[in-house]
């Protein structure tokens, strides 16, 4: 890109070009264009050579970087972040290097992030997107703790409001849509197969209600309902979906809902001190409609999932 004060934009060179193609001297065209002969050769000359093409910026990096680092140190870098997750200060000492000259390999390689690493492996996470709208549905269940009546030890503090002995676990069975964010969320009070099965029933039939008319696939986790749940399969069949497992122990690969789940815990369940279950369990229909319809979602530039879903009625655009 030209810099501000550039003599020369992409339009400008173009007019060089023609007032030189047109019979006119270069040395006069450079005069009133305010820029020298030899940068007028330069682009007239490019234009002659490479066409249309040779007006545009090309970047300033070298086709040759002679006191680059070498390659076997780049490895040995990239092998100390993957196994050990030290930063730039600390792989710079072990290897001599300057953290600066670290931080630049990291860059180069796609490691100067932690967050963007698989923390057990190391590995760069590959995050990927389906492209429209029900092509991939991700679906999960968080466990939650019960509240007491009068509230847990988000109200009385952690001696008085300690978990009581019995009051077990609600189950949040939830659905999100790949390309669009769409989630929905049901509370259980287990993970069987007949529960997670009309689960998904009743989460297809919320999608289609929203413009989603139909599901190709469904990724969940290897959980015994999923894998060897005869309702689950009937409940696949009837929708028209096939049914997809990630590999054990990566629930990366099932990261949308996975993320969704935390999105849950933050601004729903752990939100404000709640004096009951049923009055927690009344506030998700709220966050459900605020996530799905009004909260800005930074994967999609700052909109809410639902203007990604294809809305006939156009209400959403």
């Amino acid at each position: 890109m030209s810099h501000r004060n550039a003599r020369l934009t992409v339009f400008g060179r173009r007019l060089l070009v023609e007032r030189v193609a047109s019979g006119r001297p270069v040395a006069h065209v450079a005069a009133e264009m305010g820029i020298s002969r030899a940068t007028a050769h330069k682009w007239v000359r490019r234009w002659r050579t490479e066409g249309e093409a040779g007006l545009a910026d090309r970047s300033s990096r070298p086709f040759t970087t002679p006191h680059r680092t070498a390659a076997a140190i780049e490895v040995r870098v990239c092998d100390l972040r993957r196994s050990r997750k030290l930063g730039p200060a600390r792989i710079g000492p072990v290897l001599g290097l300057p953290a600066s000259t670290v931080h630049r390999i990291l860059v180069r390689h796609g490691l100067n992030r932690l967050a963007w690493l698989d923390r057990p492996t190391g590995s760069v996470i590959r995050r990927y997107e389906r492209e429209h709208p029900g092509e991939l549905v991700h679906v999960d269940v968080k466990k939650l703790g019960r509240i007491p009546d009068g509230g847990g030890h988000k109200v009385h503090g952690r001696e008085a409001g300690r978990p009581i002995r019995g009051m077990g676990f609600d189950y949040l069975h939830s659905a999100v849509d790949d390309h669009t964010r769409l989630a929905y969320t049901e509370i259980h009070a287990d993970e069987k197969v007949a529960t997670c099965a009309a689960f998904l029933t009743r989460a297809a039939a919320f999608f289609a209600d929203l413009g989603i008319t139909r599901i190709e696939r469904v990724l969940t986790d290897n959980a015994w309902a999923y894998r060897k749940g005869l309702a689950w399969k009937q409940a696949l069949a009837d929708i028209g979906a096939t049914g997809k497992l990630t590999r054990p122990y990566r629930p990366q690969t099932n990261g949308k809902v996975e993320r969704f789940n935390r999105t849950l815990a933050d601004e729903w369940a752990y939100l404000r001190p709640y004096t009951s279950n049923d009055e927690r369990t009344a506030a998700l229909a709220d966050f459900l409609h605020t996530y799905n319809h009004h909260r800005c979602h930074t994967a999609l530039g700052g909109k809410p999932p639902i203007t990604r879903v294809n809305n006939p009625a156009g209400q959403y655009t």
